[in-house]
């Protein structure tokens, strides 16, 4: 993988706080393992910070979930995907299709940690868990990002083109994780017949 925001773990300065080495710790473990896999013992013992601690910044390992996500989004949406998309093309459209590229470069690393967002809705079946929540509530940040750009690209109902578009990205993630190291070149196919499609007024 390149050097990105998607590598896992950042390295922290010594003065970092208690609530900075926990929630590191949480990102790395929850990131490569997912949620049921890790419990609060895996994460105090990766900080090296005492339990009690641990529970003074954080009440519940729902409330660490929940900040993690934040993170997550902050690292890996922004940070990462979208400053990376930009950085590749000025074109609404073209950036659009530049997520594939991004997509391609990182399902060639062997540490595919996949998309946090999707992995929740998978492991969390209670709909009203405000974990399963914050992760929907990120999944639609990204929608919201793809439809300003479909938007700016001229694109009639940018929300139904947003949504088609983040399908293609969530199932080339999907096919990834299954070790298709070519799923976003598939995908931005795809989207190049949804674009023309769009553009040739087929798109129902």
């Amino acid at each position: 993988m390149t050097e990105s925001a998607t590598t896992l773990g950042t390295p922290l300065a010594d003065s970092a706080t208690p609530r900075e080495r926990i929630l590191e710790a949480a990102y790395e473990l929850f990131s490569r393992h997912g949620l049921q896999a890790v419990g609060i013992n895996s994460v105090v013992e990766r900080s090296g910070v005492a339990k009690r601690t641990l529970y003074r910044n954080f009440g519940s390992k729902d409330e660490l979930i929940v900040e993690y996500l934040r993170m997550r989004e902050e690292r890996w949406t922004k940070d990462w995907l979208q400053r990376s998309v930009e950085a590749r093309a000025t074109e609404p459209d073209e950036r659009l299709l530049a997520v594939f590229d991004v997509f391609h470069e990182w399902f060639q690393g062997d540490d595919l940690e996949g998309c946090s967002f999707i992995n929740v809705l998978l492991e969390v079946d209670d709909r009203s868990s405000p974990v399963r929540q914050a992760a929907a509530d990120h999944l639609a940040n990204i929608r919201r990002y793809l439809e300003t750009l479909a938007a700016a690209a001229g694109i009639g109902r940018p929300d139904d083109f947003a949504r088609r578009w983040h399908i293609l990205m969530k199932g080339s993630i999907v096919a990834a994780q299954e070790g298709d190291r070519e799923a976003a070149r598939r995908a931005q196919q795809i989207g190049r017949a949804l674009l023309a499609q769009e553009r040739a007024g087929l798109l129902e």
